[in-house]
C-alpha cells in the first residue's frame, strides 16, 4: 500500500463550480480532486477523496484515517460543519490524525457566524481565502510538515 492523504469535503462542496461562483469560483470538486492528486504525486503520495453532506460520515472518515497507518493526514474542508461540529473536533482529537483545515473563501471576511471554527484549534494548519489552490498548500503541508 502506498502512503496517502485523505481529502475530505463536507456539505455542499459537491456543488462547487455552480454554487455561488462569485465566492467559491468555477472549479468543480473533480478539479479539486485532480489538483490534490497531482500535488500528492509530486511528493510520492496518493490521495483518496471523499465528500459527504452528512456529519456522521465525515466523523467515520476521520476515524478510518486515524486508524490507517498509511494515511499521513487529512485535508479537511468541513464546509458549514466547521462552525458547528463538536463531533468533528472530537474525532480529530480522539484519533490524533493530522488535519489541515481548508476554506476556499476567507470566512473572516464573511458573515459573523463563519468567524468561529470548531476545528482550527485541533488542526495543524488552516488555509483560508486562497481559492481551490489552498487544497494544494494543504497537501504540501501534510507531505512535508
Amino acid at each position: 500500500m502506498a502512503r496517502r492523504i485523505l481529502v475530505l469535503n463536507g456539505p455542499n462542496l459537491d456543488l462547487l463550480g455552480t454554487r455561488e461562483p462569485h465566492i467559491y469560483g468555477t472549479a468543480t470538486l473533480a478539479d479539486v480532486e485532480a489538483l490534490c492528486a497531482e500535488r500528492a504525486a509530486a511528493h510520492g503520495l496518493e490521495v483518496s477523496c471523499r465528500q459527504s453532506n452528512h456529519e456522521g460520515e465525515l466523523v467515520e472518515a476521520l476515524h478510518e484515517a486515524g486508524a490507517d497507518t498509511e494515511c499521513v493526514g487529512v485535508v479537511l474542508n468541513a464546509g458549514a460543519y466547521t462552525h458547528t461540529s463538536v463531533a468533528l473536533h472530537d474525532a480529530i482529537t480522539a484519533t490524533g490524525v493530522r488535519v489541515v483545515e481548508v476554506h476556499i473563501s476567507n470566512p473572516h471576511a464573511r458573515e459573523p457566524f463563519r468567524h468561529t471554527s470548531y476545528l482550527s484549534s485541533v488542526a495543524e494548519m488552516v488555509v483560508a481565502g486562497a481559492g481551490v489552490r489552498g487544497y494544494g498548500y494543504a497537501v504540501d503541508q501534510l507531505a512535508t510538515g
